[in-house]
């Protein structure tokens, strides 16, 4: 039997947009729903045959999830036509590099990915899009509540651009409602010029099939999140006149969990962030979707060790961040938390992150014990979350040791304590100019910005180390 993803159907209203799909006889749903758009009035002005264009490009990135399933096969139903070679080469990639790490624990080596069930559509179907600036505000800044969005937001603001800010919430991290009002406490103490919420209700990601059906031999799920949560975000750029994306994805999401020796492969949990990603996704819908459009990250040249240490700027409005994906704001248990809280201590005043953490000393949390030992390398490797090297764990650690901080995870740091530490410093906190994608004229006055940060991040770690 071949088991085959069909994509069945895209039905519109004016503010939702509903995808139904199918793995063989098994149905679900995704429903999008815009609080600032108009989808019927944007295909007025587009032209509904573009919005449609769009339209299958969101499903088929929220689709893509199905692959967790192990199909043979991918069928884009009465879509298909908008499966160009271009296309298929995107998705393709995505659902290879991203399913790496599903791949790597399910131990299925020689497991590519489905292959496509029809020929390829013509590539030379319609135009891109001419996007309609807006003659303000250029920017919709994606934010999910944590550290790397208040940063990314903040630095926008240091240099006086106008943005939006785009909230999502997702079945996958439980009712939108709360999901909203927690971003909504760290949004209080931003400055966009506008807010786009959008609520993402998913069947499948909930649903009990692994556990029902036996014959689907699976462990665990997995989702394109950022690669969907940009298509996704289309309607709002062409419904605004926005020209930029950006998002807060650091250097480190450029780097893998563990190098799969069956494959040679770097797996990692991040690469649907990663710099790679970024071009692949930027250049497709330039060339194929919108025109005057870029997604960038305002964080691509800065490791953690650097962002955390550009936090002290930002205290005012850091306890309304939150970066757990299980239970929000922290579960204090999980390696985003363990992760956080460690660098929190070592570059942040002790008391303020006492206070955010209900004065949970995560060192001695029995959960948190593998965490610390897989992200100071000392396990086969790093956690599967979004964290960064093991190096900055190494330097983090260190610094938590220099003010003196103790737990039972602080044992660990015998097996580290001959890390050349200043050389990590020196390391992860240059600014990576090369690889900033920023628009050419904000890019020097934030280059500055973030390299007069660099400076006093090194004398901060020189002053705790000395």
């Amino acid at each position: 039997m071949n088991n085959t993803i069909t994509l069945q159907s895209i039905t519109r209203a004016r503010h939702q947009l509903s995808i139904t799909y199918t793995f063989n006889d098994y149905n679900f749903e995704v429903a999008l729903w815009y609080d600032t758009v108009d989808l019927l009035e944007l295909e007025k002005r587009f032209g509904q045959d573009q919005l449609q264009r769009i339209y299958f490009h969101i499903a088929a990135f929220e689709f893509n999830k199905l692959v967790s399933l192990k199909p043979d096969k991918v069928d884009f139903g009465p879509y298909q036509d908008y499966c160009t070679p271009a296309f298929w080469a995107l998705w393709d990639k995505i659902q290879y590099k991203v399913w790496s790490q599903w791949r790597y624990e399910h131990d299925w080596p020689d497991y590519k990915g489905p292959e496509l069930a029809h020929a390829f559509a013509d590539s030379h179907q319609l135009s891109s899009i001419d996007n309609q600036l807006d003659s303000k505000v250029r920017v919709l800044s994606f934010c999910g509540g944590g550290k790397d969005s208040l940063l990314s937001a903040r630095l926008l603001e240091s240099q006086n651009i106008p943005y939006a800010s785009f909230v999502y919430s997702n079945s996958i991290y439980g009712p939108s409602k709360r999901q909203h009002q927690i971003v909504d406490e760290l949004l209080s103490g931003l400055k966009p010029e506008k807010i786009h919420r959008q609520y993402v209700y998913d069947s499948f990601v909930d649903c009990p099939i692994v556990e029902l059906d036996t014959d689907i031999n699976v462990k665990s799920m997995l989702a394109a999140e950022t690669p969907s949560s940009i298509f996704a975000s289309l309607p709002i750029v062409l419904n605004e006149g926005y020209q930029h994306i950006a998002l807060g994805h650091e250097r480190s999401a450029n780097i893998g969990n563990l190098i799969w020796d069956k494959t040679g492969e770097d797996v990692n949990h991040q690469w649907g962030k990663s710099l790679e990603a970024e071009h692949l996704i930027n250049t497709y819908i330039q060339d194929i979707l919108i025109n005057n459009f870029s997604y960038f990250s305002m964080l691509q040249p800065l490791q953690d060790v650097l962002i955390f240490n550009l936090l002290r700027e930002h205290l005012d409005i850091l306890p309304h961040a939150h970066s757990c994906n299980i239970e929000k704001p922290w579960c204090k248990k999980c390696p985003k938390c363990a992760y956080v809280w460690l660098n929190y201590m070592a570059y942040l005043p002790t008391a303020l992150i006492n206070s955010i953490f209900d004065h949970t000393n995560l060192f001695d949390v029995p959960e948190n014990q593998l965490w610390f030992h897989q992200m100071l390398g000392l396990d086969e490797h790093t956690p599967f979350e979004c964290i960064g090297q093991v190096e900055e764990s190494r330097l983090a650690l260190h610094l938590c040791k220099a003010k003196g901080l103790e737990g039972k995870a602080m044992e660990l740091y015998e097996f580290i304590k001959n890390e050349n530490f200043e050389a990590i410093a020196q390391q992860f906190t240059q600014v990576d100019v090369e690889n900033a994608s920023y628009p050419v004229e904000w890019k020097e006055r934030l280059l500055e910005k973030l390299k007069n940060g660099a400076s006093n991040s090194q004398a901060y770690i020189n002053s705790l180390t000395s």
